[in-house]
């Protein structure tokens, strides 16, 4: 008898984020460590990095600030099938009155719904782009999708297995040096991409913006961790304020295709750098 084919669904991101790394994982691959203790996240945005190195690490703690990204990550961890029922309804009711009308409601209360509705908004939105006004509301207008995948109860559930062993909080990035992070660990921060010119800026999609001292407090927590021992890697622009701001640290280059200029024809290959404490 043939035993039968067993699918594992591929982990991957379950949202489309921006500055998500997705397509430069193969170019990152070099740079990561063999093996990891406890992998750190403060900026978890989509999760391609943590998915890519799941099976490296003993345990994660993934977080980041803003509360709607980290109740998505919770109930996709622990509620995925109340998740996926409610994306189901999403699927079947979706229009452009639906849309709108989802976008409105800004004061739900049940996790859940909350997860459902961001989820729901970032499937059809314009780029798939996460972007609030200063009240912390979604603001984005409706993509032109003719058909957009709002569930796909495989990945979702794949995703929520990978989770199983983290822990997501929300948190600002500089509360990691609150924790015990040891040597055998790893952290890994995505901040908002410093802007490379007046009309390229990454900072505004949240309330909470990502300024110029930001950074400046940014890279004192990466040395503070690098004098503890631990393994730290930061992506960043490709500009002389990150590279004066990081200087004597490995810097490696990457080459991006950033996809968040609306016009396609402003869209191009570009740089980055990826900064490593070892």
């Amino acid at each position: 008898m043939v035993a039968a084919t067993v699918h594992t669904p591929t982990v991957r991101p379950f949202l489309k984020w921006a500055g998500g790394k997705g397509r430069l994982l193969e170019q990152y691959q070099p740079h990561f460590p063999a093996q990891i203790g406890t992998y750190f996240e403060p900026f978890i945005g989509g999760g391609a990095v943590f998915f890519a190195l799941r099976h490296r690490c003993q345990s994660a703690v993934l977080a980041d600030i803003n509360p709607e990204l980290v109740n998505v990550y919770h109930m996709v961890q622990t509620q995925v099938e109340p998740l996926i029922a409610r994306l189901r309804q999403h699927r079947q009711r979706h229009d452009r009155d639906h849309y709108y009308t989802v976008r409105a409601q800004n004061d739900l209360q049940c996790p859940v719904e909350r997860a459902a509705r961001l989820l729901y908004l970032n499937k059809t939105c314009y780029n798939g782009l996460y972007r609030e006004n200063s009240k912390g509301y979604f603001n984005v207008p409706m993509g032109r999708y003719k058909n957009p995948c709002i569930c796909d109860p495989d990945l979702l559930r794949a995703a929520s297995a990978a989770l199983g062993r983290s822990r997501v909080h929300q948190a600002a990035f500089d509360q990691i040096l609150q924790q015990s992070v040891c040597p055998q660990d790893f952290v890994y921060f995505d901040p908002p991409y410093h802007p490379i010119s007046v009309t390229s800026s990454f900072t505004s999609y949240n309330r909470y913006g990502f300024t110029t001292q930001d950074q400046e407090q940014l890279q004192q927590v990466f040395i503070a961790l690098a004098k503890r021992g631990v393994r730290v890697m930061l992506s960043n622009s490709d500009c002389p304020f990150i590279r004066e701001l990081y200087e004597g640290f490995p810097m490696h280059t990457i080459y991006s295709a950033r996809a968040i200029n609306s016009k396609a024809k402003r869209r191009g290959r570009i740089t980055e750098l990826l900064i490593t404490s070892y």
